[in-house]
């Protein structure tokens, strides 16, 4: 392609709008276009980087035995209502009603559509097990859009279902995937890891996230440093560390704190540790409150407390509502004696002669115990784990990073099949429940995660797998025929050897050329310029590492197949 008759709109400065280097050097580069608020127009450039995932995506899902259909974005809400989802998945799914005012939705994900697809298609064991994938764009109405297409409204995803005959036949189309996405995102150049993590609204027992790993992530995970586990924080399982209590249990004591309501305040007047003391944090679940108890430097995770309780939503209650739901002032609320629905942290319940709020305002109760003096109505993990936690599989070290979702795959079971009656027959001739998997990775993030994990000062750097072009050739030739036509001779050349170039031949200042051209991040630059024209030499910049190398026209050719066809085929 010739930059002169491409649109590739580069900016000098960067829009306000943009938050994160993905977005701001997306915008720069004229990759994306902003049409409103989370939703964006992929411009010519950027679309191509975007066909270069799909193209491995493709590859490898095929390779995996999935079988590629296209299904449409608008959904009815009947099927929605079948799974329950219609209300439960919340302002993220985009309502409305067409002309004769059949409710409908914009698909943010399509497990309805697949399964109805398998209950009207899939009739018997013969037909099973069967991958179908798609990829194409979805629409979630986020709240608030951010970081371009890290976080957009609209975007686009490739989506995979599986059915299966039985759950162990479901574990092994789950691999089989887990290997496709591993060597999907290896292809593409970067840096991840596959984590355990909550299944969140599409459900499930069992899911895995691929973060590939940036400064910039919008999710923190858990990882060892000793074995292989790695984990979302939401997710990361805290291995509770026996306790040897030598004490007895003491007799529950009425103290003072006046004035005391925050945990360290509390802790420096009575001269505790804030280990020894346990604080009861309210939370709305789907609007109900419920008192959650933990260890007085820990904090609740939201995400484990959500699935105990079975709720919708979670929210932490502010003062008025705990007040409300208690008589109690925030600060001095405790669980003996409360008229309020309580779960414990199970690190609670392995505490003995612990510190509570005492239900009135300017006092605390000393040598409290579960079981004795209150009750509740069930203990799970609940808390966030830190790295002072051991590894929940080999006891190892563990350390947080930050990471970015590309992918994610779910081991769904048989509720969507059952919700929906979605059945075949067995070998047996008995009707049974599909059991299915769902695999999702978002193609377009994709392109914003690599560039977040691939970037200096100057713009881009792509890997050569997700370049919109590997090579950029850049003519500093001007009115001078002699490298005007080398330019264009090597420009020919290397599209007849099968690489993707872009010919700079704009009437531009060198400088302005090459900020370009490191803007795009494109992997490999020529120069041709004063150096063709007196000793017969092209210049090749590695745009990665600025490595340069003066070689031949020819010299320059092979040296660009044998680099960028090794990088390809890796």
């Amino acid at each position: 392609m010739r930059y002169s008759q491409t649109l590739l709109p580069t900016l000098k400065e960067t829009p306000a709008e943009a938050e994160v280097i993905s977005h701001r050097l997306m915008l720069r580069a004229g990759f994306i276009r902003k049409l409103t608020a989370g939703v964006y127009t992929y411009m010519p450039i950027g679309l191509a980087a975007i066909r270069k995932v799909e193209n491995i995506v493709r590859e490898e899902m095929n390779r995996a035995g999935a079988q590629e259909l296209l299904m449409p974005m608008v959904q009815p809400a009947d099927l929605w209502v079948e799974t329950g989802r219609y209300e439960k998945y919340g302002p993220e799914l985009l309502r409305f009603r067409d002309r004769h005012d059949r409710e409908s939705c914009l698909g943010p994900t399509h497990e309805e559509v697949i399964t109805d697809i398998a209950r009207k298609e899939l009739h018997s064991y013969r037909n099973l097990p069967i991958n179908l994938y798609q990829i194409q764009t979805k629409f979630r109405d986020e709240i608030r859009p951010r970081f371009g297409l890290m976080r957009g409204r609209e975007f686009i995803m490739k989506d995979a279902y599986s059915f299966d005959v039985s759950d162990e036949a479901a574990g092994l189309s789950y691999q089989k995937m887990f290997d496709a996405y591993k060597r999907i995102f290896t292809r593409c150049g970067l840096s991840f890891r596959a984590v355990q993590a909550d299944s969140g609204a599409i459900g499930g027992s069992f899911s895995h996230e691929f973060m590939v790993l940036a400064d910039t992530g919008e999710d923190t995970i858990v990882v060892c440093k000793n074995c292989e586990y790695a984990a979302n924080m939401e997710k990361a399982v805290v291995k509770l560390v026996p306790v040897n209590h030598e004490a007895a249990p003491g007799q529950m004591e009425k103290i003072e704190t006046p004035g005391k309501r925050k945990v360290d305040a509390v802790c420096d007047f009575l001269g505790i540790e804030p280990r020894q003391l346990v604080k009861t944090m309210v939370f709305k679940a789907d609007g109900k409150p419920v008192g959650v108890l933990v260890r007085g430097d820990r904090e609740v995770e939201e995400v484990k407390l959500k699935n105990l309780l079975g709720a919708a939503d979670i929210e932490l209650a502010d003062d008025k509502e705990v007040f409300d739901a208690t008589g109690v002032p925030t600060g001095y609320l405790g669980p003996v004696g409360v008229d309020l629905r309580i779960v414990a942290d199970q690190e609670v319940a392995a505490m003995q002669n612990f510190y509570v709020g005492g239900n009135e305002k300017n006092y605390h109760l000393k040598n409290v115990n579960l079981g004795r003096d209150f009750q509740v109505e069930a203990v799970a993990d609940l808390r966030q784990i830190t790295t002072d936690d051991p590894c929940p599989e080999c006891g190892g070290k563990l350390e947080t990073t930050e990471g970015i979702e590309v992918g994610h795959v779910f081991k769904l079971g048989t509720g969507y099949s059952e919700s929906m009656n979605a059945t075949f027959q067995d070998k047996d001739g008995q009707s049974k429940h599909f059991v299915m998997g769902c695999y999702g990775i978002g193609v377009s993030r994709i392109v914003a995660a690599a560039i977040e994990q691939n970037h200096d000062d100057k713009g881009i750097i792509f890997p050569v797998p997700l370049a919109p072009y590997t090579v950029i050739i850049v003519n500093l030739g001007g009115s001078d025929e002699t490298i005007n036509s080398a330019a264009e001779k090597l420009y020919q050349d290397l599209m007849a050897a099968g690489l993707e170039v872009l010919l700079d031949d704009r009437d531009e200042r060198p400088g302005f050329k090459f900020k370009d051209a490191d803007l795009l991040g494109i992997p490999y630059r020529v120069t041709v310029g004063k150096s063709f024209k007196e000793n017969g030499m092209m210049e090749i910049k590695h745009r990665r590492d600025g490595v340069v190398e003066e070689l031949t026209p020819e010299d320059t050719i092979g040296r660009l197949k044998t680099a960028i066809f090794a990088q390809l085929t890796n």
